[in-house]
């Protein structure tokens, strides 16, 4: 199932793949891999806090991107998503899969959102996945993406990941995957 959480992310990216791109919440490096081997001239970074109930690690991940290749192409780095260490406008794209509900720094998520779009170059493109759905915290969806628009996001819009076939009928409760959703767009 998370092979195709990711490949479903990855496929809703509008991107010619040349450039920089962040992964935010990288865990073992392997979105951040599928980025890099779906797009052959992207430089990807990805970010993460490792540790507390996570086994993963940066040296994991570099491991990781070696066994499959494109070690050359991928760095990896311990930062908060709360807080990421990069100039605005950084990025031509930014991805996160299922991570700023973990963020426990940071009660409110939308923030989250704001930080990750900041990085974003103006025209880059972003796919950042997580319990959107779950209105107790991120609140209203509509609100959410009047509030992206706001921040000068060129196009966005909302998939509700939590209605395809891919996910097992006995995840899509709404306290498993039943609030997964997507936002995605350009800057």
């Amino acid at each position: 199932m998370q092979g195709a959480i990711w490949t479903f992310l990855l496929d809703h990216l509008d991107w010619d793949g040349r450039g920089d791109a962040l992964d935010i919440g990288c865990g073992s490096g392997a979105l951040s891999i599928r980025l890099a081997k779906k797009f052959s001239d992207a430089e990807v970074v990805g970010i993460d806090s490792w540790g507390g109930n996570w086994e993963y690690s940066k040296a994991l991940c570099e491991r990781n991107a070696l066994i499959e290749g494109v070690g050359d192409r991928l760095t990896f780095q311990k930062a908060s998503a709360a807080s990421l260490p990069f100039p605005d406008e950084s990025f031509d794209v930014v991805v996160s899969n299922l991570v700023f509900h973990e963020v426990k720094e940071v009660s409110e998520k939308q923030s989250l959102v704001r930080e990750a779009l900041r990085v974003l170059k103006s025209g880059g493109r972003f796919a950042i996945q997580d319990l959107f759905l779950f209105k107790q915290v991120y609140g209203d969806m509509d609100v959410l993406l009047g509030a992206i628009r706001g921040w000068g996001i060129t196009k966005v819009e909302f998939v509700e990941t939590r209605r395809e076939t891919f996910l097992p009928q006995a995840l899509k409760l709404p306290f498993m995957v039943g609030t997964l959703g997507m936002i995605v767009g350009v800057k």
